[in-house]
């Protein structure tokens, strides 16, 4: 079983690739100057992004962990959510309060996915 790392930082892979599983890092905006919804937005773009590099879409997602610096903006997170989903193709997900690196950041998102066919 090989294991393949993409997009190597100082103290992380981007991805990493493992038995038919890409395993992505969080995922944070690119522009910390949006509001919740638009930093998730931003953050889906980039996961669709990411996806397609490697083959993948987002009904191949298995599961997300989604992070909020609020958890009263829940809702603003899952307009974006929501709109972006695919009904067909939930993946299982959690969503938790907590404190992120950058104190700018909002929203962050980890997944798993298969890798595509």
């Amino acid at each position: 079983m090989s294991i393949t790392r993409l997009d190597p930082h100082e103290r992380l892979s981007g991805a990493v690739i493992c038995n038919g599983m890409i395993h992505f890092a969080g995922q944070v905006t690119t522009d910390e100057a949006l509001d919740t919804e638009g930093q998730t937005i931003n953050i889906l773009n980039q996961i669709n992004s990411l996806l397609a590099q490697v083959g993948s879409r987002k009904s191949d997602i298995i599961s997300v962990q989604i992070f909020l610096t609020d958890i009263s903006e829940i809702g603003a997170m899952n307009r974006a959510w929501d709109a972006w989903l695919d009904q067909d193709a939930k993946p299982a997900r959690a969503t938790v309060e907590a404190r992120l690196a950058d104190p700018a950041w909002k929203v962050e998102m980890t997944l798993v996915a298969r890798l595509g066919s």
